[in-house]
């Protein structure tokens, strides 16, 4: 009999090693019958194993413990062995421990996986395969595409992602060809690609998914993400799985892509089939209502809002609900603002309990005050807002200038952004801010100044190429280099339906009217907007299609009845509507 002293007890239990038929009495125990493969001889083994392994003599530990586990063929004292292969820093001993697990319990899922991931943070990726297709094929098969899925996660810290990618597509080769198995073995390929910076390779990768199963998610999915102008065939791929049966969230995600894109007519066309599809999809009433209040479709967008509030009250909780419910109420306290219904806009912001939203309530509640001609008592309202951080103290900033702005005191305003960016002179977006309204000042001098004082510090700056193009083009000076200043914005943001109407508005002072037909009524399609109307219904006009003209001038002042540019050329031309 064996005698187990608290401390052995201890020890032994830590490592998983007592069996479950051994019973303890007052600090000691009985050894488990004869049968049992934890004999005396094996007992001490494992104490002294441990106790070196916890000592200065790590190496040794770990010979013990693993000639345990070989002894008992037990997957606790393997796992034990790698652990202090892990301790003592030798991830070849941790390597052979997992491989001696493997070999002893080759349907260990656990055994292999552990090798996988050691053969990675080793980077022999190349040894990685065979495990790699282990691991595929202990899975049962009605889980196999959701393994397939979690492959790009083992290798997530692989030093050399270009072997990676090719070791996981040569380990998958099987998989990728196999109907049931093609689409998510290729989404996985190409998320490989695509980590490894291969683009044009997690495309084609998509492209072969989607042939193997049109309507599987995974090779949407993975286009949504390559989704760029410069890569139109990554939206086919999307809008093919679109003409299926697609899931209302990659739905919503190809609605969020297209408005990133400022492609809002398109987005809003996806989301009015998502609410349609599937009505109670709180999250698509949101993003449709603050889309239909930004194009001015007021009863529309209070509908929608109106029905998210309903849905997220009784769906959701906790920090995502609020934030949203947040948005929806300021949404509609802008609906009942515009409306000038100011007594409604502020019962909506006073249901608002997120913390966050505090500055845009606020400056909600300055905007209903300065509508109503109390300009300075609005700015006391947003400088009485606390700065709980540096970004709290920037959206404050700029949500007085934008209230000076909107109510036309430029100077005012120029002068608040003026001390702002004398405390931080390199700040780009306050030195844009100052340009307009110098613009706005008929400072032109000084807005062109600071213009290509932009265009030298960030090149890629493509607002600064637009706003100073456009300006020289509305001033009908310097058009070839308004032209080129603004198709080098149109290189940074290519398609974007304000720099082409900046195009359009270019090529018309030129004289190109056709052309600038061409580009303005695109521009109009894709962002119907009351400034692109002015100069569509401009150019429409001088070719002689009036009655066109004033139709999209009428629409111009349903999206915006104050917008200056309609107002101006309206005026300008002497056309009442």
């Amino acid at each position: 009999m064996v005698r187990f002293t608290p401390l052995a007890l201890a020890i032994v239990l830590a490592c998983g090693a007592l069996p479950a038929t051994a019973q303890t009495t007052g600090g000691q125990a009985t050894a488990a019958p004869a049968s049992s493969a934890l004999d005396g001889e094996l007992f001490y083994q494992l104490l002294l194993g441990e106790l070196n392994a916890r000592s200065s003599e790590p190496g040794a530990g770990y010979a013990l413990i693993l000639d345990a586990a070989r002894k008992t063929n037990d997957a606790k004292l393997y796992q034990r062995a790698v652990e202090i292969a892990f301790q003592s820093r030798s991830g070849d001993a941790a390597l052979q421990a997992a491989r001696a697990w493997r070999e002893a319990q080759p349907g260990s899922r656990e055994a292999n996986r552990l090798m996988l991931q050691i053969l990675v943070a080793l980077n022999r990726l190349a040894e990685s395969a065979e495990p790699l297709r282990t691991e595929i094929a202990l899975v049962p098969a009605s889980e196999r595409n959701v393994a397939l899925s979690l492959v790009p996660r083992h290798y997530a810290r692989a030093a050399d992602r270009r072997l990676a990618a090719g070791v996981v597509e040569q380990a998958l080769a099987t998989y990728l060809t196999q109907q049931d198995t093609g689409a998510a073995a290729w989404t996985t390929v190409g998320r490989m690609r695509l980590a490894a910076s291969d683009p044009a390779g997690a495309l084609e990768a998509a492209r072969r998914g989607q042939a193997v199963n049109p309507g599987a998610e995974g090779p949407a999915l993975l286009a949504l993400e390559l989704m760029d102008p410069k890569t139109p065939q990554a939206e086919a791929i999307v809008r093919r799985y679109m003409d299926g049966t697609p899931v209302p969230e990659l739905r919503m995600g190809y609605a969020r892509a297209l408005l990133d894109a400022q492609r809002y007519a398109e987005a809003s066309r996806q989301l009015q089939v998502v609410t349609t599809s599937r009505p109670n999809f709180a999250e698509a009433w949101l993003v449709l209502g603050t889309l239909q209040v930004q194009d001015n479709q007021l009863p529309a967008a209070e509908a929608s809002l109106k029905r998210y509030v309903e849905l997220a009250q009784e769906q959701s909780s906790g920090d995502e609900r609020s934030r949203g419910l947040a948005q929806a109420y300021l949404s509609l306290a802008q609906i009942a603002e515009r409306r000038r219904d100011f007594a409604a806009a502020e019962a909506w912001l006073d249901r608002i309990d997120n913390a966050q939203a505090l500055i845009s309530a606020q400056n909600r509640r300055a905007s209903i005050l300065a509508r109503q001609g109390k300009v300075d008592e609005a700015r006391k309202l947003l400088q009485a807002i606390p700065e709980r951080n540096p970004t709290d103290a920037r959206l404050k900033l700029t949500a007085e200038v934008q209230l000076l702005r909107d109510n036309k005191q430029y100077q005012a305003a120029y002068d608040l952004l003026a001390k702002a960016i004398a405390r931080d002179p390199k700040d780009t977006e306050l030195i844009y801010d100052q340009a307009m309204l110098a613009e706005k000042l008929e400072r032109l001098d000084e807005m062109e100044r600071l213009l290509r004082q932009l265009i030298a510090v960030r090149p890629d700056y493509h607002h600064a190429y637009n706003a100073l193009g456009y300006s020289l083009a509305d001033r009908n000076v310097r058009l070839p280099e308004a032209r080129q200043l603004i198709q080098k914005a149109l290189e940074f943001a290519p398609g974007d339906p304000f720099i082409s109407d900046s195009l359009g508005w270019v090529e018309f002072r030129m004289g190109n009217k056709a052309e600038a037909l061409r580009i303005l009524e695109a521009a109009y399609k894709t962002r119907p907007d009351a400034e692109i109307a002015a100069h569509l219904g401009e150019v429409l006009w001088s070719l002689g299609q009036r009655d066109r003209a004033q139709a999209i001038w009428k629409e111009g002042l349903l999206l915006n009845a104050e917008n200056e540019t309609l107002q101006g050329t309206l005026k300008r031309l002497g056309v009442r509507l």
